[in-house]
């Protein structure tokens, strides 16, 4: 038996890593990567097996935002060349709605730029989940940034399901990346949708100058939060932000950092999220022998892939699509 098989055995049986097997994820050898990812998949394959959720994005309020988050082109620090927009309304929102259910997705996720939604922000989201929720068997998620207690009750009781608010990166690497809000504020929100009965999404960004030991203390810190859903992303430096140029990751990398977060959090869903195709490349299926989710389709800022090419990509491993009821057949 590998080391690898043997790590994950253990974490099978309910033991954690310690911090230097931690490291040793993260510094595999290249040739072993393929051991790696075995071991990570025998933990993926005890909770999944070979399933694959499918989430969608709709970017419901573009720019225009106060925060000076150096990874984002929508801060106001950024001089990237996007669109902004305020909150679309309720028909644009059930429309991304329609396309999520006629792309096979379990999840549609309801982003916004800015600190925190207003109350017609809120209202907003409300009146078409209330509606969605009628129409399609969608599980929604909302991004709307920090959120007040109030607002968690109100989502949750018109059918919002999971609420992500991410932690990015380590508790130590965070002012690096961001002054005008602090981690311990990121940490309340995921709590506070806890405590209204949302379930708790929550993930990072790697390839913003960290080390490998703030990736470690990221995935134990969503182990500790028990986040159900961890999105890892990985930096697609966009011209015009601090983190401009930034290249730090390459696919062998990004696959180990993957196999980290299923070792660390063994029965999350971990999906791999903004970033994978411009940086595992052509590795990407791999990837999805240690996370169990993808996004489909384009992120907030920049092109994902086609989902057509999402589709043929889980027929060639040969995995399936984790429908949350059987899809209509067309």
């Amino acid at each position: 038996m590998t080391y690898w098989n043997e790590l994950a055995g253990r974490v099978l049986n309910g033991e954690e890593l310690t911090d230097t097997e931690a490291l040793s994820i993260l510094e595999c050898p290249d040739d072993e990567i393929l051991l790696l990812l075995h071991g990570a998949f025998q933990i993926r394959k005890h909770y999944y097996g070979k399933k694959v959720k499918l989430n969608m994005i709709m970017n419901a309020k573009s720019g225009l935002c106060q925060e000076n988050c150096g990874y984002c082109a929508q801060s106001s620090i950024s001089n990237a060349p996007i669109e902004s927009y305020r909150m679309v309304n309720k028909e644009t929102l059930l429309q991304g709605a329609e396309q999520a259910h006629k792309m096979n997705v379990g999840t549609y996720c309801i982003v916004a730029s800015g600190r925190g939604p207003s109350s017609r922000d809120v209202n907003t989201v409300i009146s078409a989940v209330e509606e969605i929720k009628q129409n399609y068997d969608l599980k929604i998620c909302a991004c709307l940034g920090i959120l007040k207690p109030e607002q968690a009750r109100r989502l949750k009781e018109a059918g919002v399901d999971r609420y992500n608010h991410n932690l990015n990166t380590s508790k130590g690497h965070h002012d690096s990346i961001t002054t005008s809000h602090t981690y311990d504020d990121r940490v309340t929100t995921v709590n506070t949708a806890k405590e209204a009965g949302i379930s708790p999404c929550s993930g990072v960004i790697i390839g913003m100058k960290e080390t490998k030991e703030d990736v470690i203390d990221m995935a134990r810190s969503l182990k500790a939060l028990d986040a159900d859903s961890i999105p890892v992303n990985f930096l697609h430096a966009i011209d015009g932000t601090p983190l401009e140029g930034t290249d730090e990751l390459d696919p062998r990398y990004c696959l180990k950092a993957l196999a980290l977060f299923r070792y660390i959090n063994p029965s999350k869903e971990i999906r791999i999220s903004g970033g994978r195709e411009v940086n595992l490349r052509s590795l990407q299926p791999l990837g999805l022998y240690a996370a169990n989710s993808i996004f489909v389709g384009d992120y907030l800022t920049t092109a994902g892939q086609e989902s057509t090419k999402d589709h043929e990509m889980l027929r060639d491993l040969g995995f399936e699509i984790d429908y949350v009821t059987a899809p209509e057949t067309v």
